[in-house]
């Protein structure tokens, strides 16, 4: 069986045209057509049926495809264990949102320009779910945080950031005493189902502050622009993120010590693609590296 012949049913079921399908693969719609025949003729059974202007799989073809998925990333571990494709390959990679918006960017831009031959697939989510996507194997690594527990000894770790809490307020706050601040002004609180929210609410707590919460959000980038609105302050952790270049708002250091939130890399260290997870590893280490260099110049 074709395996080109599997990733091009898979991407006539994904855009639900053959059309689509054919444009995405450089390929005449009768060539995918051809394709998904003769894969009907190997398995004797019908894969996919037209539903007015789209294509639809069958109850065939439904199962036909999540085993298709399953196969075809066996064959590319396979390949990456054999080395017989060391310019490519394929890597999964989950990462949290706030990676999205700061650090995440420049790490792949340096991954490609090493590895240009690499497809990367981003997925998004919470530390939690990407920390169990990574044990099973769905995600062969994840951009997160450290998980609240000791990591078994499959995974490996590498951190590249610590993130202390700061208070961001709106830059005329500049200056003003941050616990003061705390008490007095609207809290825009950070989502207290992520580390990060969890850690600003332990210092609250600490702190003996009982805040007047306005909101509760889990994008610092909305955060970052609500405060900038004049909307209340907020207690996030210390982000690299160039997107809040853009508002007018001011980090203050905290006076009472904080939890640093630790932002690092985590994966299975008996991954098939284990090569191209140090890749990207070393892009990241690389990026953080340049980062603290052009600080302190």
């Amino acid at each position: 069986m074709e395996t080109a012949y599997l990733r091009s049913f898979l991407l006539v079921v994904e855009s639900g045209s053959m059309s689509e399908a054919a444009r995405r693969l450089d390929l005449t719609p009768a060539a995918v057509a051809q394709q998904v025949r003769t894969l009907e003729r190997e398995l004797n059974a019908p894969l996919l049926a037209r539903a007015g202007r789209t294509v639809q799989p069958t109850g065939a073809g439904h199962l036909l495809v999540t085993r298709a998925r399953a196969l075809l990333r066996d064959v590319g571990d396979i390949k990456a264990l054999l080395g017989s494709d060391m310019a490519g390959g394929e890597l999964v990679v989950g990462t949290i949102n706030t990676a999205l918006h700061s650090l995440l960017p420049d790490i792949l831009a340096r991954f490609v320009k090493s590895h240009p031959g690499a497809k990367v697939f981003l997925q998004s989510g919470t530390t939690s779910t990407l920390y169990r996507a990574v044990e099973q194997g769905e995600l062969d690594a994840a951009v997160c945080l450290y998980p609240n527990f000791t990591l078994a000894k499959t995974f490996d770790w590498t951190l590249l950031r610590e993130e202390p809490l700061v208070l961001l307020v709106p830059s005329r706050l500049a200056g003003r005493d941050p616990h003061e601040l705390l008490r007095t002004s609207p809290l825009i609180r950070y989502d207290r189902s992520l580390g990060g929210g969890k850690q600003a609410d332990r210092y609250i707590r600490a702190a003996g502050i009982v805040p007047q919460e306005r909101f509760e959000l889990s994008s610092l980038l909305a955060i970052a622009m609500m405060v900038d609105r004049g909307l209340g302050v907020s207690l996030i952790p210390d982000i690299a993120s160039p997107l809040l270049e853009g508002q007018r708002v001011t980090k203050i250091a905290l006076p009472m010590p904080s939890e640093a939130r630790r932002f690092g890399v985590l994966w299975l260290r008996a991954s098939a693609r284990l090569r191209l997870i140090q890749g990207f590893v070393e892009s990241a280490n690389i990026v953080i590296a340049s980062k603290k260099t052009s600080r302190k110049v």
